[in-house]
């Protein structure tokens, strides 16, 4: 048996620029341009019955349903994902989530609020607690320190901070005895009127 020749001579197809051999050219030609179509915008070979199916699913604009800003189809996810002003974002200070467009005004209001840093008992603002906590070594700056703190710094030396969920977590319990007291009367009242009015 002969081997096939690999370097069989082409020709390229004059409907779908492709590469066809020569031998085949004429039933290829016959067939490619009864039942294929170049797409006007990829230059893709699709089938006839298809083309316009290829063109709605592949490249027809769609609108976005976050912003409805029209795009083409292949770059919709890229364009939700990542440059849509209307995309849920998170706030890396608070972690609420909220619509991209409104993320920097959010933070920046959301970024100077303080919290206390329990190594040096000063008040951060959370945009600079990275910052802060890299370099905080746990002694107090009495240079940067509020008034207030250093005042009572000043009349408490021996007496160490409270955390301030203590404090918190104080109130709550103080909040719920209150309240179990206040039912307890209430209900012991209601109890002797009831009794009280069965009475008369």
């Amino acid at each position: 048996m002969a081997a096939v020749a690999s370097d069989q001579a082409t020709s390229i197809c004059s409907h779908c620029d492709r590469a066809i051999p020569s031998s085949n050219l004429d039933l290829h030609f016959a067939h490619c341009s009864r039942n294929l179509e170049k797409c006007k915008t990829c230059g893709d070979m699709v089938p006839k019955k298809h083309a316009e199916e290829h063109f709605l699913t592949t490249h027809a604009p769609v609108s976005c349903s976050l912003c409805s800003e029209t795009m083409e189809r292949e770059v919709l996810d890229v364009h939700k994902g990542e440059n849509c002003p209307k995309r849920i974002v998170t706030c890396e200070y608070c972690e609420f989530p909220l619509p991209a467009i409104d993320l920097f005004k959010h933070q920046e209001v959301c970024g100077n609020r303080t919290e206390l840093c329990h190594l040096c008992s000063r008040y951060i603002r959370l945009c600079e607690r990275n910052a802060h906590e890299s370099r905080c070594n746990g002694i107090a700056d009495n240079v940067a320190e509020s008034s207030r703190n250093t005042r009572a710094v000043e009349r408490e030396p021996d007496i160490p901070r409270r955390h301030p969920n203590e404090f918190s977590k104080r109130r709550l319990l103080f909040t719920i005895a209150i309240t179990g007291i206040a039912v307890l009367l209430g209900s012991l009242l209601f109890q002797r009127k009831a009794e009280h009015s069965q009475l008369h």
